[in-house]
C-alpha cells in the first residue's frame, strides 16, 4: 500500500516536535495549542507522527487523547473525545504489540453524549517515570483516506 498524503493547514497544528516525558497537553511553539472548531459537530483525523518512543524498560505506556471543552482555556468541562494507546507490549491495553516510529491515524469528533465541544486540544498521559516520546500531530479531514 502506498503513503497516504493529508491535507495539512499550519493553523490545525496540534503539537510540534519535542519529547514529551511528563503528562501535559500539547504545545506548538512553547504554547498551549486549542484549537477553536466552531459551534457545530465536526468529524477530523489527527495525524501522529511518532519519531521516538521509549520502551526499553517494558514499563513505558503514552496514552494521546484527543479532549474536548466549551470552555476557551480547558479551565472546566474538559471530555475525553478519542484516544490512542502507545507504548511496550506488557503495559499497553488488552497486551497490543510493541509501538514503533511511524505514522498513526485517529478518527475524531468534537460531539460526546449530544454535546458539541468548541475547543479542542491534545494531551499527552505518560505513564511512567524517565518515559519519553517525541512526535507532531495534526487535525486534517477523513475525507479521501
Amino acid at each position: 500500500m502506498g503513503r497516504r498524503v493529508y491535507t495539512f493547514d499550519a493553523d490545525l497544528e496540534l503539537k510540534d516536535a519535542g519529547a514529551v516525558t511528563s503528562s501535559a497537553a500539547a504545545q506548538v511553539d512553547g504554547a498551549a495549542k486549542i484549537l477553536d472548531m466552531g459551534a457545530a459537530r465536526f468529524d477530523g483525523l489527527v495525524v501522529i507522527n511518532v519519531t521516538a518512543i521509549d520502551i526499553a524498560t517494558n514499563d513505558e505506556v503514552y496514552d494521546i487523547v484527543v479532549q474536548g471543552s466549551n470552555s476557551a482555556t480547558f479551565a472546566s468541562g474538559i471530555e475525553n473525545l478519542a484516544q490512542i494507546n502507545l507504548g511496550a507490549t506488557e503495559v499497553r491495553d488488552g497486551g497490543a504489540q510493541d509501538s514503533t516510529v511511524g505514522i498513526y491515524e485517529l478518527p475524531c469528533t468534537n460531539e460526546a453524549a449530544d454535546t458539541v465541544y468548541r475547543y479542542i486540544r491534545l494531551y499527552t498521559k505518560v505513564g511512567a517515570a524517565g518515559s519519553s516520546i517525541n512526535y507532531t500531530a495534526f487535525l486534517s479531514t477523513q475525507a479521501g483516506r
